[in-house]
């Protein structure tokens, strides 16, 4: 199985240069049906809030901004019930510095960067992959049975621990099927707690 994350920002004649024969999925909030329900912010709903027992939100996307905290700003409940895709992020330009990530609505802890990746992130969208978008997930690993799979996004970061990178859901998606989720390793944070708080 060989699955590649490329930049979407690649134009389609060095893509095809590239990667001659390849399948090229676009799994980004601009990308065409099925696979744009790939993208942490299409609406699926109903997708557990981690440490916030009962709550559920309609996009992954919509978890990690309602959770995030700013110098300014605390929680913000409202993100989680966002079903359009677009008005999900909230900005340091409006809220002043990012101090963290609550560990859940009504959580006193604030979770460092890579921990909320870990905890929040991570699981959410995982939930997701073996949720709402099986269909999808089933479909790649039956192309990637066949031919070389090219995953588009806007950031190809597939490092948990790499803060410096926005982290890239088609590399956690090319971590999904390969069987190489981070986290698994013992020493990790235990997803199913993560998401039951």
């Amino acid at each position: 199985m060989e699955i590649e994350v490329v930049s979407r920002r690649r134009s389609a004649a060095s893509l095809a240069a590239a990667f001659p024969g390849a399948a090229v999925v676009d799994v980004t909030s601009k990308g065409p049906q099925p696979w744009v329900r790939l993208s942490p912010f299409h609406p699926h709903g109903g997708i557990p809030v981690p440490f916030t027992p009962g709550r559920t939100a309609m996009s992954v996307e919509g978890i990690w901004q309602a959770l995030k905290v700013f110098d300014s700003a605390d929680v913000d409940p409202a993100k989680l019930t966002v079903t359009s895709m677009t008005g999900l992020k909230r900005t340091v330009r409006r809220f002043g510095a990012v101090r963290g990530h609550r560990a859940g609505l009504h959580g006193e802890v604030l979770l460092d960067y890579e921990t909320a990746r870990r905890r929040v992130y991570l699981p959410s969208y995982r939930w997701v992959l073996e949720h709402r978008a099986t269909a999808e997930v089933g479909e790649l690993r039956r192309l990637a049975a066949r031919q070389r799979v090219v995953l588009l996004d806007y950031t190809t970061n597939g490092d948990v621990a790499d803060l410096a990178t926005p982290l890239s859901h088609a590399a956690l998606i090319r971590h999904h099927l390969t069987g190489t989720w981070p986290g698994d390793q013992p020493s990790d944070v235990d997803t199913t707690a993560a998401m039951s708080g």
